[in-house]
């Protein structure tokens, strides 16, 4: 009995062989890459020649022989380049390459597609494939200094396809934004034909929706050498791919990026309660140098006097707020509405003028509406902006018979009967 007590040694099976877990015996099994290539290249040459049926088939049951989790990395190094790399970034060239490989592929897109298919079968079937694929290719990306034009190129195909299948995320070619790749002309190159890709099969919208969920829409410059980052280059360069497409979507972006400035622009001054007259034809000269119509520079106006106002306060002083601010900053609304007597006007100026009066009669219609607390103050609204010479009469009148809603038809009427008086007694005058 003491001797059982004093002995703490486990009892020994003698003659019974532990089995080491798959996992244990994986994980302490040496890395050797050189030998599982020459495992799956025999894999590849095993597939009939030119059949890539075959081809995926064969590479669908050695998954369950060798280690794909393992060598991932290695397995899309060769069928991407043709073999695995080398310390350095470059391919192993001292055994053969494998004869089936995005490098080595005819330069065409509906057999790059042949090609991306066998990805594409060979990753459903091995789901755990898709992240390291990823990490595969961003690293072979950061070295396309090193591969040839042609290579590339067919590379550039294959990736636009691989993000049209959503097999990877487009957000990758941000691995291209390197000083040294940008500077040389390669990232835009690479860009170019991944977009152009893209673009065989599907719309630009869908592209762009890609872009903006990536912020590579953000970074689409960057792309272009230092010397040639202007909206000037991005037109000529994608021009010149045929890709007008994406021209007038980055066009349209930049606008719509400048346009939010501004208001953002307009909301500020709203809050730090800067002086209107001084800022008004600043304004109005940086929305012209930034192609945007009175039509819509009078609407951001509107929108970022709104947004400056604060709203955190009691509902029933909402109204108040909103003419003090209207009254306040009438001037960088009347820069768009109302061209003064004593300067001689054309009459594309004052169609431009009569629109944005209408323009704003609509927006601040229509944002009086959908606020509840606003809507019985719109009267109020109009007489300051007509007694601080935003509106004309013309417009109140016109936009009355045509734009205005049922809602606000009663409310109205003593003004719109004041105006047409005024206007009677100036027609009788001339």
């Amino acid at each position: 009995m003491s001797a059982a007590r004093s002995g703490n040694t486990k009892p020994v099976l003698h003659g019974v062989k532990i089995k080491t877990r798959k996992r244990v015996q994986s994980a302490q099994a040496k890395f050797e890459p050189e030998a599982f290539r020459d495992n799956f290249l025999t894999v590849i040459n095993s597939a009939k020649p030119g059949d890539l049926d075959d081809l995926s088939i064969k590479l669908d049951t050695a998954g369950k022989t060798l280690d794909y989790k393992k060598y991932a990395e290695s397995i899309f190094e060769i069928l991407i380049t043709g073999n695995i790399s080398v310390p350095g970034g470059n391919i192993d060239d001292e055994t053969d390459p494998s004869p089936f490989n995005i490098f080595s592929v005819e330069d065409d897109r509906q057999t790059i597609k042949k090609y991306v298919d066998v990805f594409t079968k060979l990753m459903r079937r091995y789901k755990y494939l898709q992240r390291p694929f990823e990490d595969t290719l961003k690293n072979i990306l950061q070295n396309i200094n090193k591969w040839t034009p042609e290579q590339n190129h067919k590379l550039g195909v294959a990736v636009g396809i691989f993000v049209a299948t959503q097999l990877i995320n487009i957000g990758i070619l941000s691995v291209l934004l390197k000083d040294h790749l940008v500077k040389k002309g390669e990232s835009l190159q690479f860009v170019t034909d991944v977009f152009k890709s893209y673009l065989a099969d599907h719309n630009i919208e869908s592209l762009g929706v890609m872009l903006r969920k990536t912020d590579i829409e953000n970074k689409l410059l960057e792309f272009f050498p230092p010397n040639k980052r202007d909206d000037d280059c991005f037109a000529r360069h994608f021009e010149a791919e045929d890709m007008k497409p994406l021209v007038e979507y980055h066009n349209r972006r930049q606008l719509s990026h400048r346009k939010d400035k501004f208001m953002d622009d307009i909301q500020e001054l709203v809050q730090e309660g800067q002086p209107a007259k001084e800022a008004a034809v600043t304004l109005r000269q940086q929305l012209k140098d930034n192609g945007m119509e009175d039509i819509e520079s009078v609407q951001i106006v509107w929108e970022g006097l709104m947004a400056g106002i604060d709203w955190n306060g009691r509902e029933e002083n909402f109204n108040e707020q909103v003419l003090k601010v209207v009254h306040q900053y009438s001037p960088l609304l009347e820069v768009y509405c109302n061209i003064p007597e004593n300067q001689p006007a054309t009459k594309a100026q004052k169609t431009a003028a009569a629109k944005a009066n209408l323009a704003l009669l609509n927006r601040a219609q229509i944002y009086f509406y959908e606020n509840a607390k606003l809507t019985k103050h719109f009267r109020q609204l109009l007489v300051v902006l007509y007694n601080n010479d935003v509106l004309s009469a013309d417009a109140i009148l016109y936009w009355y018979q045509n734009s205005a809603k049922t809602i606000y038809k009663k409310q109205l009427e003593p003004l719109i009967e004041s105006l047409q008086d005024s206007d009677d007694e100036e027609s009788d005058e001339e």
